[in-house]
C-alpha cells in the first residue's frame, strides 16, 4: 500500500460512518461522535509512519474539550511502536482487533450465482427493522442506522421476503472506494447465501458507478471472514483500539 492509498482509506472508512464532526489535524483524522461506533469516535493517523508520541497529549486535550475520552485506533505496524509504548505508559490497552480488507468490485461480484439483493438510495422502514431484531443490540442498531444512513451518497441493499428484510447491508462511495459496511442477516435465515446476494447488489451499484476498488473492515467475526475471503478480499492491515479502563 502506498501512502496516498492508506489515507485515502481511512478518510472513505470514516465517510461511510458519517460522525457528527471531523477534523484533520498533524496528519490525524479526529472524528467526534456521540454514538457506538467505535470508527467515528477514535483518532485515527493518515499515514503508517512513525509519529510524535507529543502528539497523543494534544489529542486528548482535543477529545476533553468535547466532552469524550480520547481513543486511538492504530494499525499494529513496527512504525507505532513508539505511540504504543507512550500509551501503555498512558495507562491505554488495546482491544477489539479488526481487520482493514481490499478487494476488487468485479471479483465481489462473482461471489453469488443466484439474484443480487435490491438496492435503494435511501434506507426504509424495513431495512432499518433488520438492526432493530432479535439478536442485535438496539442501542447499538440504532446508532449504526443514524451513522450509515446520513453517509453521503451511499446505497442501502436487501434481500426481503414477505416485506421482511432477511439481510442487508451498505455500500459507500468516496476517496475512489467503495467501502462495505453494516452487512446484518436475520439469525434464522443464516447459511443460506443471503449475506452473498447482499454483495452482489452492492457490487452491481458500484460497477453502476465505474468504481473498481472496494474496502471492509471486519472484527472478530469468523463467518464474516469466510465470506469475504469467498468475495476476494485480502487484508491490507490490522488495528486496534487504544483507551483507558
Amino acid at each position: 500500500m502506498n501512502a496516498k492509498d492508506v489515507a485515502s482509506i481511512e478518510q472513505a472508512t470514516l465517510a461511510a460512518v458519517a460522525p457528527d464532526t471531523v477534523e484533520q489535524r498533524e496528519g490525524w483524522l479526529l472524528p467526534v461522535d456521540h454514538g457506538t461506533i467505535g470508527r467515528a469516535r477514535s483518532a485515527v493517523p493518515l499515514q503508517h509512519t512513525e509519529a510524535d508520541p507529543g502528539v497523543l497529549g494534544r489529542i486528548e486535550a482535543y477529545y476533553a474539550a468535547r466532552g469524550l475520552p480520547a481513543v486511538f485506533r492504530l494499525a499494529t505496524d513496527v512504525c507505532f511502536d513508539g505511540l504504543r509504548h507512550e500509551l501503555r505508559r498512558g495507562g491505554y490497552s488495546a482491544d477489539k482487533p479488526t481487520l482493514v480488507q481490499l478487494g476488487t468490485v468485479a471479483r465481489m461480484r462473482e461471489v453469488s450465482s443466484q439474484a443480487s439483493a435490491e438496492v435503494h438510495a435511501a434506507p426504509d422502514a424495513a431495512w432499518t427493522a433488520l438492526f432493530l431484531g432479535e439478536g442485535f443490540d438496539p442501542v447499538d442498531g440504532a446508532c449504526r442506522v443514524r451513522a450509515l444512513g446520513r453517509a453521503q451518497g451511499s446505497v442501502y441493499a436487501s434481500v426481503r421476503e414477505g416485506g421482511e428484510v432477511l439481510a442487508g447491508g451498505v455500500a459507500a462511495f468516496s476517496h475512489g472506494w467503495v467501502s462495505v459496511h453494516g452487512m446484518r442477516t436475520v439469525a434464522g435465515h443464516r447459511g443460506r447465501g443471503l449475506a452473498r446476494q447482499v454483495l452482489a447488489g452492492l457490487a452491481d451499484a458500484a460497477l453502476a458507478r465505474g468504481m473498481v476498488r472496494v474496502l471492509q473492515v471486519e472484527a472478530g467475526n469468523t463467518t464474516a471472514q469466510a465470506l469475504y475471503q469467498r468475495a476476494g478480499f485480502d487484508t491490507a492491515w490490522s488495528y486496534v483500539y487504544w483507551r483507558r479502563a
